[in-house]
């Protein structure tokens, strides 16, 4: 295996990056909690861990309990709750209001905000800053990415990063050289002008056209690169409406341009197909989507993202362990197993076979993660990238900021309105949703 892809089943990034309906998650959190124990005989603790995960990535774990297993007697893990992980934030809601609830669920990172509401999501803090691996050593977007409100409500599970892969044919093809760190998005927008050709059916780049988390996630760096943020100093209004103007004017010049497909459809699916296919130059993605790209015999080239002032900048999108609170002998053995497979020695195996970025320093200083990095194209522009990532931020508000920012997008990219107005329309809806108190 070259690099697994880690969304479950198959599921496009876009299933990965849902995001919840926290406000709605808020109201149907409950308090009830487990009646079982989960001690058995000779004091064994088992507990359920409803993981998200098929394919490489159940394959992937299945081997970590056993090992986990066979380290010690106490604890046994069981694999339970069969749902997909873009399913799991509506199965734990209904789990937390019957009152009978995983130990450990895989929930989406902007899931977290919403699910940490809930007084059974056991805070970490302790756990993960006097584990084995120090909590410093994690990548800081990982850290951010588990913190609501100052506290450790999760564990990092999954990394991934933003990156441009590029068809080196048809960069050739174009006579076109191919882009180089530093780069800025005005060479973005000329190398896509250039390698688009409508005759043969080349598009030079492409961008989510559904308004979901997929279409939005990709105009955050964007905003940071020129000195916005997601939500305001004053937590009452969103702290782009300057600077995503100008951010979507680099989208709508895309599309005024003609060089961009623009994909229909949740997931992403036909955007990374005509990439596939050889009919797209560059493509915005993550790391999942090297082994596609791979079997579809692309020859490609990684390259960080562009950017506005020259300084790195991408997005990470991780996604956590979260443990909820079915009693202490269960809560005590769900924390010594998500920090034994936190630690380097596992969360190598788990990168390197269901497809994560190392979480921590000390996981991508193994030898295992260079190995695997050096034979695989590409990776690591990905890994580097976690210097200088930053995460969206973990708030209940977020929901209902994205889907205004993916309204806006959609309108821009579909020639419905200006980058302008577009904002405008964002920035009321998502002030409706930061001043409802929380």
């Amino acid at each position: 295996m070259v690099f697994g892809r880690h969304h479950p089943a198959g599921l496009s990034r876009r299933g990965v990056l849902r995001v919840g309906a926290g406000a709605a998650v808020a109201a149907t959190l409950s308090a009830c909690a487990s009646t079982d124990d989960g001690v058995g005989a000779g004091g064994r603790v088992t507990i359920e861990m409803w993981h998200g995960q098929t394919d490489t990535g159940r394959a992937a774990l299945e081997g970590l309990v056993e090992k986990f297993h066979r380290a010690q007697s106490g604890i046994r893990v069981d694999l339970g709750g069969g749902v997909p992980a873009d399913a799991m934030l509506q199965k734990i809601t209904a789990a937390l209001a019957s009152g009978s609830y995983p130990d450990i669920a895989y929930v989406f990172g902007s899931d977290l905000a919403g699910v940490a509401r809930s007084p059974k999501v056991v805070d970490l803090g302790e756990t993960l800053r006097s584990g084995p691996t120090p909590w410093g050593d994690y990548w800081e977007s990982a850290r951010a990415a588990v913190t609501v409100n100052g506290k450790v409500r999760a564990a990092p599970a999954m990394l991934d990063a933003l990156a441009v892969i590029c068809n080196k044919r048809l960069f050739e093809d174009a006579g076109v050289p191919l882009p180089q760190p530093g780069w800025t998005w005005n060479d973005f927008l000329a190398t896509a002008q250039r390698l688009t050709d409508a005759r043969r059916g080349v598009f030079g780049t492409g961008w989510p056209g559904v308004g979901d988390e997929d279409t939005v996630w990709r105009l955050w760096p964007m905003v940071w690169d020129l000195g916005g943020d997601v939500v305001a100093e004053d937590g009452r209004n969103i702290g782009f409406k300057d600077v995503g103007v100008r951010a979507l004017e680099t989208v709508d010049a895309l599309a005024r341009s003609k060089s961009v497909y623009i994909d229909p459809k949740p997931g992403s699916e036909q955007m990374y197909q005509i990439f596939g296919s050889g009919r797209m130059g560059m493509v915005l993605t993550g790391p999942w989507q090297i082994p596609d790209i791979t079997q579809a015999e692309i020859d490609y080239h990684v390259v960080p993202l562009p950017t506005y002032s020259g300084r790195p900048l991408t997005i990470c999108a991780p996604d956590t362990w979260t443990v909820f609170d079915n009693g202490s002998a269960r809560v005590r053995a769900a924390r010594t197993f998500v920090s034994w497979l936190n630690q380097p020695d596992q969360d190598v195996v788990w990168d390197v076979e269901a497809g994560s970025l190392p979480l921590s320093r000390a996981a991508e200083a193994r030898s295992e993660w260079r190995e695997h990095a050096a034979r695989t194209n590409g990776l690591e522009v990905f890994t580097k990238a976690l210097e200088t990532a930053r995460v969206r931020p973990v708030h209940p508000a977020y929901p209902q900021i994205s889907m205004a920012l993916g309204e806006a997008i959609v309108s821009v990219l579909l020639g419905k309105s200006s980058p302008t107005r577009a904002l405008n329309r964002c920035a009321a809806a998502a002030k409706a949703a930061l001043v409802i108190p929380r």
